[in-house]
């Protein structure tokens, strides 16, 4: 799954908001800078809020809409933002013994996606201050100036964030220190920046990995993202390597991940939606997996609305394509079991696009979720199967 979208729904989601949040504190009225990755807007009602408010009255005030700003000890907003979530998910839970079992899996995917948003939306209320050099002004507070730096940029000001996304930013940059160990680079790391899908799913790497290559001479890696894919590639004795993406944040990831890896004269990353000019005798792309609306740019390496990137992929990929040249889409059939996207709707897609199926390798995740009961969509995991799909022009 790949950071991608199209330039149009990449500026409907600006990476950081602009907007002000306003409140009372003291007597006065205060303003600062509103940051939500999500381009949720600022909540119209703030609270001040510390470490003597109970966590009951907490969540009844995000339930009624009010957001809290805390002024306690760091720990212990995030010591409430854990009894928050106990309190939230609760009652989803008491609701559900409620309703009747959902009528497909569509609808169960709809139910936890709802759930999800609700849950995300509450616990976003929970909100702390940045100074305007990223510093938190709260007692016993991590230092996440450069956590912050690496996904807002140089700051700009006081403003506002809620807890739950500085953790996000926190954990983004621990994993981005650390770097992920890739099997098929020979157990060398791959270092994502926040905002840049992590490969931690492996095993869509290694079917990229181990599927017989058509040429060394070029090849194209489409929504490219931390560039995994473009080094492994490489790695396998390609001699030039294109990688594509539009977002910045990807960019900037896969250049730095191509460089650390010594593979910078053969791996070049370029701006692009989609394609790069000319044609390759091999064609690669990774897109979102799942055919539904994001709801935030994180999600965009996840959904892929209406398939619009899988769709632009194959449209475009004969185009692209040298005369026996090979297209490889690496896509779970995740969508398919939830009722989302039928494999007839895929094989279709392929005709249309003027493009004929030479083999497909396949290979079944290993992730916790796939083997974990408790999970709302575990029937839909369990059964998951990720493919390489080898594809040719007519």
């Amino acid at each position: 799954m790949r950071r991608a979208g199209t330039a149009q729904e990449q500026r409907a989601y600006p990476l950081s908001t602009q907007q002000v949040i306003e409140w009372t504190e003291d007597g006065r009225t205060h303003t600062a800078q509103w940051r939500s990755e999500s381009g949720t807007p600022p909540p119209r009602r703030v609270a001040i809020a510390d470490d003597r408010m109970p966590a009951d009255t907490a969540h009844r005030l995000v339930c009624e809409g009010t957001a809290l700003l805390w002024r306690g000890d760091y720990q212990g907003a995030r010591q409430l933002l854990t009894a928050l979530a106990r309190r939230i998910d609760r009652g989803p839970r008491r609701a559900k013994e409620r309703r009747p079992p959902a009528a497909s899996p569509a609808e169960a995917f709809h139910r936890h996606r709802q759930a999800q948003s609700r849950r995300a939306r509450l616990l976003g209320m929970l909100l702390v201050p940045l100074d305007a050099d990223f510093g938190v002004p709260l007692r016993r507070a991590p230092d996440v100036r450069q956590a912050c730096t690496e996904a807002y940029g140089p700051a700009r000001g006081p403003s506002v964030v809620s807890l739950r996304e500085l953790l996000g930013l926190i954990g983004a940059h621990e994993w981005r220190q650390k770097g992920v160990k890739v099997r098929a680079l020979g157990g060398e790391r791959v270092h994502p920046h926040y905002g840049v899908f992590s490969p931690v799913r492996g095993e869509y790497v290694d079917l990229v990995a181990e599927a017989p290559l058509p040429s060394r001479e070029l090849a194209f890696d489409i929504g490219t993202g931390s560039g995994v894919l473009a080094a492994v590639l490489a790695r396998r004795g390609i001699e030039r390597v294109v990688a594509t993406d539009q977002d910045a944040r990807a960019l900037a990831c896969a250049r730095e991940n191509v460089a650390r890896l010594g593979l910078a004269e053969r791996v070049e990353v370029v701006e692009a939606d989609l394609f790069p000019p000319g044609r390759a005798p091999l064609v690669v792309c990774n897109p979102p997996w799942v055919p539904a609306r994001p709801s935030s740019p994180l999600e965009y390496a996840v959904y892929d609305p209406s398939s619009r990137m899988l769709r632009g992929f194959l449209n475009g990929l004969a185009g692209h394509l040298t005369p026996g040249g090979e297209g490889w889409l690496i896509l779970s059939d995740l969508a398919e079991h939830l009722g989302l996207r039928p494999r007839a709707e895929l094989l279709a897609a392929f005709d249309t696009a003027g493009l004929t199926v030479l083999d497909r390798l396949d290979v079944r995740p290993v992730h916790p979720r796939a083997f974990d009961p408790t999970d709302p969509l575990h029937s839909a995991r369990a059964a998951e199967v990720t493919s390489l799909w080898r594809l040719a022009a007519d």
